[in-house]
Parts: structure tokens; C-alpha cells; sequence
């Protein structure tokens, strides 16, 4: 672990916290509707540390307070290889650049990757590249079928007995999406890994697995 750099970090998530977006996306996308809260990052951030995590990919940026809190996670367990894969088209043109200005002024774009494309294209050519996390943080599109697919390749990006966390449980159409893995492909949830009730943490079995043909439980 690098304590300098973990203090870095934890002084722009704390400023974050206390002082908000410096910029505003504006028409309900404003900072205190749709970043993470500074509690549930830090629950995010010791989840990881807990799991030893060395590599992440994110789905969603905006105004990086959970890719802040995933990053120090990454440089509290201080694996050499630390990697932090974020997904967001929309980094640029929606949100200014706002969250990828923050990971920068915390130094964590030494270990982190930002990929401004879809995430139905972004994942299928991280898994291509051979990729492989040890966790994943969902925050993108909370349409059923983005969520789903992003579901999908995850379960192939992330290693057997990894950890997947969605964000915005409580909406229907991601509670919905993660039900179809656990119901049919031996994720778990871990409802207390997280607390409170806007994150859901899922572990994927630790072998690879395939259900049989037949096989189907509804959703």
C-alpha cells in the first residue's frame, strides 16, 4: 500500500463529499441524484479491500465517487498490478469530464483505464482481450436488457468466486436483471456486505457454470 497515494485519494473524496461537483450535468443529473453517497462508498471501498480485489471494471463514471472509493480500494491492498477498468460513454459529452478530472487530481489515472464506448461494446472486447476482474461495480443504464447484458459479459469478465455489485437495487429493472443469475446461474447475494439498501453485492460460484439446456427458472 502507498500511504501517500491512499491520503491523496481520501482528500479529494472528502472534498468531494463536503463540497460536491465543482460542475453541474444539470436536468436531474446533478450531483447529489446520482452519485453514490459517501457512506455507501465506503462501504463499497472496504468490500473490496476485505476481498483483496486487484482489478476492477466499473460501469458508470459521472462524478467518480465510487470509482474514487474503488481506487482507493485498489491502492490499500497495494497488489503491483492494481487495474481499474471504467466504462462510460458519456464521460466526455455529458459530464464534461467532471469524474475523469477527479481520478486525476487523486493520481488513480496511474491505475485506471477509462473506455468512453457502450458497455455492450466495451465488455465483449475487454473479454476478447482476455481481461479479468476481481470484481465488477454496475452504475450504467438501468434499462432491464442494458443491465442484463452488462450482466452477461461481467459473469465472464469477473473470475469464478468474484464479486459483482449492482448499484440502484432498488429499482425494478435491475433488482429483475440480477435475478435471472441467481436464480439460474449460482450467483448468491450477500445482503449484508454492503448494509443499507441501495447496493446489492453478488458472489459468482467458484467454478464456471453453464445450466443445462432445459433447464430454466423464471425470473
Amino acid at each position: 500500500m502507498t500511504i501517500d497515494g491512499v491520503l491523496r485519494v481520501r482528500r479529494v473524496r472528502g472534498r468531494l463529499a463536503r463540497e460536491g461537483a465543482t460542475w453541474s450535468a444539470g436536468n436531474g443529473l446533478e450531483f447529489e441524484t446520482v452519485s453514490l453517497p459517501e457512506d455507501d462508498c465506503d462501504r463499497l471501498r472496504d468490500l473490496l479491500v476485505a476481498e483483496r480485489a486487484a482489478s476492477v471494471v466499473e460501469i458508470g463514471l459521472a462524478y467518480a465517487s465510487s470509482a474514487l472509493a474503488i481506487g482507493e480500494a485498489l491502492l490499500t491492498v497495494g497488489a503491483p498490478d492494481a487495474r481499474h477498468v471504467i466504462v462510460d460513454p458519456f464521460q466526455d459529452s455529458v459530464w464534461a469530464g467532471a469524474g475523469w478530472s477527479l481520478l486525476r487530481d487523486a493520481g488513480l489515472d496511474a491505475i485506471a483505464r477509462l473506455v468512453p464506448a457502450w458497455s455492450s461494446i466495451a465488455l465483449p472486447q475487454l473479454l476478447t482481450d482476455g481481461f479479468v476482474a476481481d470484481a465488477a461495480f454496475v452504475d450504467g443504464s438501468h434499462r432491464f436488457h442494458e443491465v442484463f447484458v452488462d450482466a452477461y459479459f461481467l459473469r465472464k469478465i469477473v473470475r469464478p468466486g468474484g464479486l459483482i455489485v449492482f448499484d440502484d437495487y432498488w429499482a425494478p429493472s435491475v433488482r429483475t436483471a440480477a435475478a435471472y443469475f441467481e436464480r439460474n446461474l449460482g450467483w448468491t447475494a450477500l445482503p449484508d456486505a454492503l448494509g443499507g439498501d441501495r447496493c446489492q453485492a453478488f458472489r459468482l460460484p467458484r467454478e464456471a457454470y453453464e445450466p443445462p439446456f432445459r433447464q430454466f427458472e423464471p425470473f
